[in-house]
C-alpha cells in the first residue's frame, strides 16, 4: 500500500472509533469501503465535505471507496444524533435529490473504469425496492435482537428523558437496513469497511455484527468525529442556514468568506482536515500564522485550499477578487470582471440609491451625485472639500470635482459604485 490510511486520519484528528485489527488489515490489503449519504437535498454541504475527505484519502491510499446514497434509508430517516423524528420526503424528491448529488462527486474521487480502485456510486434503493417485509424480518430481524439494538446510543438516547418524542418502528429499522446495506455490499463487491461520522458508530456495528452472523465473515468500521466550532456554533451553519457544495445555492465567494472568518483555534484543526497539505507543511503554516496572527494566514491558505477544491481555481480566483475589492485591495479592473450577483454579494448592506439610466444622458457632475442626487454626502460644500482632498473614487478610481459620470461608468451596465475613504461605500443602481 502507498501509505497508512488510518493514521493519515490520526494525525489529522479525523479518527474517533475503529474496530480491533482495521488498521493492520489496511495495511496489509486493497480492500473496499464505502460511507453512505442520505440525499435529505438536492446538494451536499460542508458537514458532508468531511466524509467525502475520508474518501479521497482512502483512494489515495490505494482502495476502492464508494459512494453509497441512501435512496432507501433516506425514506426512513437515521436517528442518529437526532431528538425529534425526521420529516419523510418522498420518493420522487429524494429521486431528483440523488441525480443532484451524483455529479458533485465526480470533482473529488476518481471514477476511472481502468483504475483497479475506481470509485462507484451507487443507491440503496436499487437493492431495497423489491425485498418484502416477510424476507427482510427473516433474512434480517432474525439475526438481530431487539435487545441489541435498544443498547444503541441512538435508540437509548430516544426511549430516555432527554426527548418526549420517542421513536416510531420507522425509525427502528433504520440500522438494520443500514447493517443489511453493509451486508449486501460485503457478499456482492467484497466490501470490507464502512465509515461515517461517530454518531453512526452503533449503525456500522450493526452491520459488522451482521456480516459476521448471516455470512461468517469479519468486516470493519472507522469513524471520525462529529466537526465542531469554538463558538459553539454548529459547523457549516450561518444565519443564512448551510454552507453548501453546490455554487448556486451558496456562492463560491460566500463559500471563500465562510472559511476566511473562523476562529485561529478552528483554523488550527480545519487546516489538517480539510486540505491534503502534508504535516511538515501544516506545521509551518501554523508557525507563520502564530508569528502574526493578525494576518489571518492560516485562514487565507485554508480558504484558498477548499475553495479550490470544492469550486476549482477559476472560482476561487473570482472569490479572491471580489474579497479583495470588499477589504479595499481591489482595482477598478477587478470591479468590472465581477458579476452582478456577487457584486451585490459584496456589498450587501451597503447604502443603495436606485436611479433611471436616462438620468447618464446627459452626464451626471459628480457634486451633484454625491449630494444632491444620493445624500451620500450631505452638501454640496461637503462634497467639493473630500474632491479636493482625494477622498472620493468611483468604481475604485479616484476623481476630481469636475469629474462627470456617464453610462460608461456602469458596471454590469447596472451599477456605480462610490468609495469614501478606505472603508465607507455607497452603491447607486441604475433601472
Amino acid at each position: 500500500m502507498s501509505k497508512n490510511f488510518v493514521d493519515e486520519l490520526r494525525w489529522r484528528g479525523m479518527l474517533h472509533n475503529i474496530t480491533p485489527e482495521t488498521e493492520d488489515f489496511l495495511l496489509s490489503n486493497k480492500t473496499t469501503g464505502y460511507i453512505g449519504f442520505d440525499p435529505t437535498a438536492d446538494s451536499l454541504h460542508i458537514g458532508s465535505l468531511v466524509q467525502i475527505i475520508i474518501l479521497m484519502h482512502f483512494q489515495k491510499a490505494g482502495h476502492r471507496p464508494i459512494v453509497l446514497l441512501g435512496g432507501a434509508t433516506g425514506m426512513i430517516g437515521d436517528p442518529s444524533g437526532k431528538s425529534n423524528e425526521r420529516k419523510l420526503l418522498d420518493n420522487n424528491i429524494l429521486k431528483r435529490n440523488v441525480e443532484s448529488i451524483k455529479s458533485q462527486f465526480e470533482r473529488f474521487l476518481e471514477f476511472n473504469d481502468d483504475q483497479s480502485n475506481s470509485a462507484i456510486i451507487l443507491n440503496n434503493y436499487d437493492w431495497i425496492k423489491d425485498i418484502s417485509l416477510i424476507d427482510f424480518s427473516r433474512e434480517i430481524g432474525k439475526s438481530i435482537t431487539v435487545n441489541y439494538m435498544m443498547a444503541k446510543d441512538s435508540v437509548k438516547k430516544r426511549f430516555t428523558n432527554e426527548t418526549k418524542e420517542g421513536m416510531s418502528f420507522t425509525e427502528f429499522t433504520y440500522q438494520l437496513i443500514q447493517g443489511f446495506d453493509f451486508l449486501h455490499l460485503y457478499n456482492t463487491l467484497n466490501c470490507r469497511l464502512q465509515m461515517g461520522g461517530s454518531d453512526q458508530w452503533g449503525n456500522i456495528t450493526t452491520g459488522t455484527e451482521l456480516i459476521r452472523r448471516k455470512s461468517k465473515g469479519k468486516a470493519h468500521a472507522i469513524t471520525c468525529p462529529l466537526i465542531t466550532r469554538e463558538d459553539g456554533e454548529k459547523f457549516g451553519k450561518t444565519e443564512d442556514g448551510n454552507i453548501w457544495l453546490d455554487k448556486t445555492k451558496t456562492s463560491p465567494y460566500k463559500f471563500y468568506q465562510y472559511w476566511l472568518n473562523i476562529s485561529d483555534k478552528d483554523a488550527i484543526s480545519f487546516i489538517k482536515i480539510f486540505t491534503f497539505y502534508s504535516s511538515k507543511a501544516i506545521e509551518k503554516f501554523i508557525e507563520e500564522h502564530q508569528k502574526a496572527p493578525h494576518l489571518r494566514s492560516l485562514q487565507i491558505k485554508l480558504a484558498e485550499s477548499v475553495t479550490n477544491l470544492v469550486h476549482g481555481e477559476d472560482e476561487f480566483n473570482k472569490a479572491k477578487a471580489a474579497s479583495d475589492i470588499l477589504f479595499g485591495k481591489g482595482t477598478s479592473d477587478l470591479l468590472k470582471d465581477i458579476d452582478s450577483e456577487t457584486f451585490l454579494e459584496i456589498f450587501e448592506g451597503v447604502p443603495q440609491k436606485i436611479l433611471f439610466k436616462n438620468e447618464l444622458s446627459d452626464g451626471i457632475g459628480i457634486v451633484s451625485l454625491l449630494s444632491e442626487k444620493t445624500d451620500f454626502i450631505k452638501s454640496k460644500s461637503e462634497a467639493r472639500r473630500l474632491l479636493k482632498e482625494n477622498s472620493i473614487s468611483i468604481n475604485k478610481v479616484k476623481v476630481g470635482e469636475n469629474y462627470i459620470l456617464t453610462d460608461l461608468n456602469l458596471i454590469g451596465n447596472q451599477f456605480i459604485l462610490i468609495q469614501r475613504g478606505k472603508k465607507t461605500y455607497f452603491l447607486i443602481r441604475f433601472n
